[in-house]
């Protein structure tokens, strides 16, 4: 029988829908209950009254399962007027506390009793029922009168507060593909802004977008297009090139095909109430007496972890908790939504590593999505269904999916080690806690992800810096190893491939562990090398896990079958190697120009994965490393053929001349030069006779040097012929006029050299622009040995002329180009009489000794290198004493040559001349002369 003054009846009405659940008389049971209701009121769509019923089941479930001790039976019902909601225990003889009884009730330091004192206050009806086996207290809450069918609901309000429009509210709707490109565009979106929809289908909306127009915005346009629901303001250009703020809202759709897009309404800024959705309710006070405390709080605990690892590792252990249950994981969805990765676990063995990756969808079944909720009552029965726990010893196993606005994110499940431990309620409460801790979840996660992206920036921005810092091949290939280790993987090896028929080849190999590099790379050199696939992205390799396992199972039957111990050590390497190598390893092509030129290869050691930000790094990592490998390719390949075509243009050696020493230093000026514009040259005529030369060609690089081929071929060749120097510096000065643009003008010394049987050395020398040969005597003096004359390759017609000089025994003749004279540091120039003062204490040196001091003086005469070529000669006669040959040419690069000054003046020697008239040239051939350079 019913208590007085407690109504037992509702009024009728047609129940709609019902729910029920019961909870074991546990402390759990109640935070389970408030979340069954929760999430039933919210599933019928009567989210305005779940607080109030929230609290009154707390309070209901409360006195069945802790004061009376009992199992709770909770039922939900929907009527057309509002939702009933009936708890019962199985202790009917327990006295209900009513107001007006001489017992106190309710009294703030007491727990029984509140309950039914809250549903006199809170529900709009309520009342109590007993049996004959229970006792059921139920209560009911009307919904708010508003119309049929709608979410929400605002008051009344007077015509002048209502939102200003226009006469015509217009509303412009655009529909946008996945690539940001519009593919809609309705008669409202032309008359806002101008545009006909032929303007704008297939443009990026971006391009007519003002993004942002509110300030403050802190997601981008594309960002806001990828978002299932978003709503904002931003403008639009119109055809006049003004902007037209609107109000916007995005809804991410996907068509029957599966492809998506996004429906994007937009109306006039000042008519955006038109869209805007209404701001959520807020909650009550959380202090006020009655109210539940977070749902997401009493799941995780408070206060709840900062960092999504240890987020998530507390999910797990709550849940293994909440079910009772051996084991927990949980894993997340990477971006494209096709597999999971584990990201924290309890309970499992340590082979279930971070980061091992499962797909979402095992199989055809609705239990093999990890999309919806499955309970395997007994594992043994369906091998395979769970990927993760496979070998764990796990028998039942339930779980559920993470989902953020309909979106996958991640799963959760918990596991035991007997079997039917679970069926569906289980799966209920567990998905209850699920979506209680999905949305923290996906933030913190994000909150990594975009750590990780700043990261991956800093990092890939210092990479191309190091890669684009080096052409050399090795350094390039050892800074590929060292960027990923540590940091993206434990091991690296680096394939290349020199050609499309060569097969790959191990070029590098490095482990963060120095003393396991050589045993890896053992390993590695028998291990058939991976397919060189252009595909992108990376692909998993099993060969080196592979073979590492056979190493150390071959190692262990060694260990065993050992008495003493001569192998121990390499046992102990293999054993080791096997270790490191035995985890997850990935190949990433290095591709550039559309070609295959190697793979990078990263591993991990024994069980444990790559994440896939990490993958996604390393394989933009590989772009960046693929380019700078095949820029240092192709520069090594320029630069051996540059070396061998300037060593072709460098004379074969110096020719042993009886009673002359000869010596050469040659200095290129440029990284990677042996020969730049200044050129040297000593050989062979005939008849005892040699020729010598020094030159300089205008300019540097090939041009300069291809002019210098062809002037020491052409003087080897015309002085063989029996030209004398005049002729022969005139045929070659046509030669460089034949040229054309690609002429160069050039100063040049040449000579010819005969020993005399008394000891002595006859010269005849012309000097054609070339700073002038100085001649060292015996007793100190220095005195230039020939006068300047017009240089080459500037006009047709020259007159030249030969100078003979004698050099008597211990005598120097110093010939030089005007990277020596022209040395400099700042205002400061060594010049000729610098040169000559040098010059003047070499008296009594040999050649060589003569060449180097003057060398040593250039290079102390500034601090910074020299930047133009240098080439001295050394032509002495050595007293009758001494008589031998002491030949010695050195040549080192230098860097930034200048050009070579035209004309020198100086004292005149004691000299003979033998002038010559020009040769006669073919009119079709003279040229008008080129201005002299200054």
């Amino acid at each position: 029988m019913a208590k007085p003054g407690v109504e037992t009846r509702t009024r009728s009405s047609v129940i709609t829908a019902r729910a029920a659940a019961t909870f074991e008389p546990v402390g759990r049971a109640v935070a389970t209950a408030r979340a069954f209701v929760r999430d039933t009121l919210q599933g019928w769509g009567h989210s305005d009254i779940v607080d109030d019923a929230v609290v009154l089941t707390s309070e209901l479930v409360t006195n069945a399962v802790v004061h009376a001790g009992t199992a709770a039976d909770v039922l939900c019902l929907r009527t057309d007027h509002g939702v009933r909601v009936e708890v019962a225990d199985r202790y009917p003889e327990r006295e209900v506390p009513l107001q007006g009884s001489a017992q106190p009730t309710a009294a703030p330091d007491r727990e029984n009793g509140r309950g039914l004192l809250l549903c006199a206050a809170l529900a709009t009806r309520w009342g109590v029922e007993y049996s004959p086996a229970r006792k059921r207290v139920w209560f009911q809450l009307d919904l708010p009168e508003r119309p049929v069918g709608t979410r929400h609901a605002g008051p009344a309000l007077p015509a002048d507060l209502l939102p200003v429009a226009d006469e015509r509210v217009r509303v412009a709707v655009a529909q946008v593909d996945r690539s940001g490109a519009v593919t809609a565009w309705n008669d409202d979106a032309e008359h806002l802004f101008g545009y006909a929809a032929d303007q704008v289908v297939g443009k990026q909306l971006g391009d007519l977008a003002a993004w942002p127009h509110t300030p403050g915005t802190g997601t981008g346009l594309a960002e806001a297009l990828r978002l299932s629901r978003w709503e904002g303001s931003y403008g639009i250009r119109g055809t006049d090139g003004r902007v037209i703020p609107v109000y916007a809202s995005h809804l991410r759709i996907r068509d029957t095909h599966g492809e998506p897009s996004t429906v994007c309404l937009l109306v006039r800024e000042y008519e955006r109430a038109v869209l805007q959705s209404p701001p959520r309710a807020t909650g009550g006070d959380a202090s006020g007496e009655g109210r539940t405390a977070d749902p997401f709080e009493v799941f995780i605990g408070s206060p709840a972890p900062e960092d999504l690892d240890g987020l998530l590792q507390r999910t797990v252990e709550r849940a293994r908790d909440m079910l009772d249950g051996d084991a927990a994981f949980l894993l997340l969805a990477t971006d494209d939504e096709t597999e999971l990765e584990v990201r924290a676990t309890t309970g499992l063995p340590s082979a279930r590593q971070r980061f091992a990756r499962v797909p979402v969808e095992a199989g055809t079944s609705r239990y093999a999505s990890a999309r919806m909720p499955a309970v395997h009552e007994d594992l043994a029965a369906v091998p395979g269904a769970v990927p993760l726990l496979s070998g764990t010893g796990m028998r039942s196993v339930v779980t559920v999916p993470l989902k953020v606005e309909g979106r996958l994110t991640g799963s959760l499940g918990v596991a035991a080690e007997a079997p039917g431990r679970y069926a569906n309620e289980e799966a209920l409460r567990l998905q209850f806690a699920a979506d209680r801790i999905a949305l923290a979840v996906e933030s913190a996660r994000l909150g990594e992800l975009e750590r990780l992206r700043r990261g991956s920036l800093s990092f890939l921005v210092e990479a191309s810096d190091l890669l684009a810092g080096t052409l050399d091949r090795d350094q390039t290939l050892a800074l590929m190893a060292q960027m990923t280790v540590p940091t993206l993987a434990t091991w690296c090896a680096v394939y290349t491939i020199a050609d499309q028929s060569s097969d790959p080849y191990l070029s590098y190999v490095l482990h963060e562990d120095e003393e396991l590099i050589d045993g890896l790379k053992e390993l590695l050199s028998r291990v058939t090398p991976p397919d060189p696939v252009p595909a992108p992205g990376a692909r998993v390799w099993h060969a080196p896990a592979e073979a590492a396992q056979r190493a150390a199972l071959e190692a262990s039957r060694r260990r065993l079958g050992e008495e003493a111990s001569p192998l121990s050590s390499g046992i102990g390497t293999a054993l080791a190697t096997a270790a490191a190598v035995g985890g997850e390893t990935v190949v990433l092509p290095l591709v550039a120009r559309n070609r295959v030129i190697g793979m990078l290869t990263l591993g991990k050691p024994s069980d444990d994965h790559f994440r896939q930000e990490i993958l996604e790094l390393a394989e933009d990592l590989s772009r960046r490393a693929a380019l700078a490998l095949d820029n240092a390719r192709l520069y090594s390949e320029r630069t051996a053929i540059s070396q061998s075509l300037q060593r072709s243009l460098l004379p074969p050696g110096l020719p042993q001349i009886s009673g002359v020493e000869v010596d050469v230093i040659y200095r290129a000026a440029g990284e990677g030069n042996e020969v730049g514009g200044d050129f040297y040259d000593v050989f062979p005529i005939q008849d005892g006779a040699y020729g010598f030369a020094i030159g300089d060609v205008c300019g540097t690089g090939p041009e300069a040097a291809a002019v210098t081929g062809l002037a020491r071929h052409a003087l080897r060749l015309l002085a063989r012929e029996g030209f004398g120097g005049p002729a022969v510096l005139e045929r070659l000065n046509a030669a460089i006029l034949d040229e054309g643009s690609r002429s160069r003008f050039l100063t040049l010394l040449y000579g010819e050299l005969r020993p005399q049987e008394d000891g002595s050395a006859a010269l005849k020398v012309v000097c054609a622009g070339h700073p002038l040969p100085l001649r060292l005597r015996q007793d100190g003096t220095v005195e230039p040995a020939a006068e300047p004359q017009p240089l080459l390759g500037v006009m047709e017609d020259l007159e030249l002329y030969e100078e003979s000089v004698t050099l008597e025994p211990g005598d120097v003749l110093l010939c030089v180009t005007d990277g020596v004279t022209e040395r400099r540091e700042g205002t400061r120039m060594l010049g000729d009489d610098g040169l000559a003062e040098v010059l003047r204490t070499c008296t009594g040196l040999t050649a060589g000794a003569v060449a180097a001091r003057v060398l040593r003086a250039v290079e102390r005469f500034a601090a910074e290198p020299a930047s133009d070529d240098m080439a001295i000669l050394t032509l002495r006669v050595p007293e009758p004493q001494v008589g031998f040959l002491h030949v010695r040419a050195a040549c080192r690069p230098r860097h930034s040559p200048v050009g070579p000054p035209v004309g020198r003046s100086g004292r005149s020697g004691s000299v003979t001349r033998r002038r010559t008239g020009p040769l006669p040239r073919p009119a079709s051939r003279r040229r008008p002369g080129r201005p002299r350079r200054s």
